[in-house]
């Protein structure tokens, strides 16, 4: 009882020091600390979204204001020729149906790879660990290379001109394997021992327990793997050379932009009033129709994003 005077006395002059001179100070430095961070950053998002909108803008601009006007977000006259050219062919519509097809098939198998294999390392007791612990940091330095990687699936697997020759050669990422280890090393062993208890096995455990609680870095990686597939044009080149009805989106707008001008003088004999997009608005209206599909899945997984990469990053 006698305490709780002197503790009162104490706080009453803890108040009083903080709310004179130095407390009144630091009060005014952290709101000066947060008023410059905020124009920093808004400074930094605008530099970074400036390039983005000037690119929009562009893709509806005529020749003659992309050659006057050096940087513009509104262009003057707003012509749709650039994106009439790209959606001439109903091969666009056939190639965004492949890219959402690989993008979705190819996020699921790795998800799946990745989840399984994190899981089975993040466990101590399995034996080997620690040798495929090692081959697969081995393997985040070291490849085959790309001539090796073709015969293997072209010629040895025999998955050329198929889906599966863009899917498989990529189904597990080493990097992104590992910090999933991390973030299942940090769940408590308890969480699982208990469920083991109630008779859950290694597979009930994983489906039951550790998945719900994986939800941040599994939409993040999930997410990751997902733009991945999406920009990817290079292996459809290599291993899709013959199946041209399966090129993903990112092949055919990059034929586009090699053969525009060869294709302007035959879409100019079957319409006599068709004018040639110049080459500029061409390239700028592919950056907007290849980006923003992609862009809207974004805000559905912004609140597990930096929540994934941060805890699987710094547990383990």
């Amino acid at each position: 009882m006698t305490n709780n005077p002197t503790l009162s006395d104490d706080r009453k002059i803890q108040m009083k020091v903080s709310s004179g001179p130095v407390g009144q100070d630091a009060t005014f430095g952290s709101k000066l600390f947060d008023v410059l961070n905020y124009i920093i950053l808004t400074l930094v998002a605008f530099t970074t979204i400036l390039p983005f909108i000037y690119i929009i803008g562009a893709s509806f601009a005529t020749e003659y204001e992309l050659a006057t006007r050096p940087l513009f977000i509104i262009p003057q006259d707003v012509t749709l020729d650039a994106y009439k050219f790209i959606f001439s062919s109903n091969k666009i519509l056939n190639g965004f149906g492949n890219s959402i097809f690989i993008t979705v098939a190819g996020t699921l198998i790795n998800l799946f790879f990745t989840v399984t294999m994190a899981y089975a390392i993040s466990k101590t007791r399995i034996r080997g660990r620690n040798f495929i612990l090692n081959m697969v940091i081995f393997s985040m330095f070291f490849s085959g290379g790309m001539i090796p990687g073709y015969i293997v699936v072209a010629n040895m697997l025999h998955l050329k001109d198929t889906y599966w020759s863009v899917l498989l050669p990529g189904a597990i990422s080493a990097y992104n394997m590992m910090i999933v280890k991390n973030f299942f090393q940090g769940i408590p062993q308890e969480l699982e021992d208990s469920a083991a208890i109630d008779g859950c096995n290694d597979l009930g455990i994983l489906w039951k327990i550790v998945l719900p609680l994986s939800l941040p870095v599994l939409a993040t990686f999930g997410l990751f793997y997902a733009v991945g597939h999406w920009n990817s044009y290079f292996g459809a080149m290599i291993y899709m050379s013959g199946a041209r009805d399966k090129w993903p989106l990112q092949v055919l707008l990059r034929e586009i932009i090699i053969l525009s001008n060869a294709s302007a003088g035959d879409m100019a004999a079957m319409d006599p009033e068709f004018v040639q997009p110049p080459e500029q608005s061409i390239k700028m209206a592919v950056i907007v129709v290849s980006t923003v599909p992609i862009m809207c899945v974004y805000p559905f997984l912004q609140k597990y994003f930096v929540k994934g990469v941060m805890v699987g990053a710094l547990k383990g």
